[in-house]
């Protein structure tokens, strides 16, 4: 008899947290509407997920966390919480990207895309020997050779990053870190660093 393993998997790379938990083979699924605040609104819904599932921290079997493309801050505010918890607990923290929660379940060869700004979006081919190089491209450019990914909500992908990261649980991971595909629109100061006077 096969083990399920319970794991909490969240994601705050676009305007919402999104949570899944994982148990005795279901899932709970929550997804909070937000533009900002994600930061402050995240840890209190986990915590209430577990609590309202009976479940503690040490429960967990491991973590998985959604590692963008989207927003710069909500990428790192998710990415920050799984290294510390998965840090805090002895837990693994597994990375799945937002390409591969698109593409979960579908037939290759398949494309999945996500909005960028600008009138661009980012794009990744899952081809039958292994995906491509994620990119960033203009909407007009857009010409793609295979089958699509349909559009999909947030619990679907929450949902998809939960299996995802229990399907890698087990198998050597590396630390989940941001998938950004393009550099940040922040530049650094153009100011001269300041003198230090002794």
């Amino acid at each position: 008899m096969t083990v399920q393993p319970t794991l909490l998997a969240f994601d705050t790379s676009a305007a919402y947290c999104a949570a899944a938990l994982l148990l005795r083979g279901q899932i709970i699924t929550r997804v909070d509407e937000m533009k900002k605040g994600q930061a402050e609104h995240l840890m209190p819904m986990l915590n209430e997920m577990l609590s309202e599932a009976g479940l503690g921290w040490q429960d967990l079997d491991g973590i998985g966390v959604g590692l963008g493309p989207g927003n710069f801050t909500g990428i790192r505010i998710s990415v920050a919480a799984a290294r510390g918890i998965a840090l805090a607990l002895g837990k693994p923290a597994i990375g799945v990207n937002g390409f591969e929660a698109r593409a979960h379940g579908y037939a290759r060869p398949i494309v999945a895309t996500i909005p960028a700004p600008r009138e661009n979006h980012y794009v990744q081919t899952f081809a039958d020997s292994g995906p491509d190089e994620p990119r960033l491209e203009p909407l007009s450019d857009f010409a793609p050779t295979c089958p699509v990914v349909p559009e999909a909500d947030a619990q679907t992908l929450i949902r998809n990053v939960a299996l995802i990261a229990a399907s890698r649980l087990g198998t050597p991971q590396p630390r989940p870190a941001p998938l950004y595909v393009r550099a940040a629109d922040a530049a650094p100061p153009r100011d001269p660093a300041p003198v230090i006077l002794s």
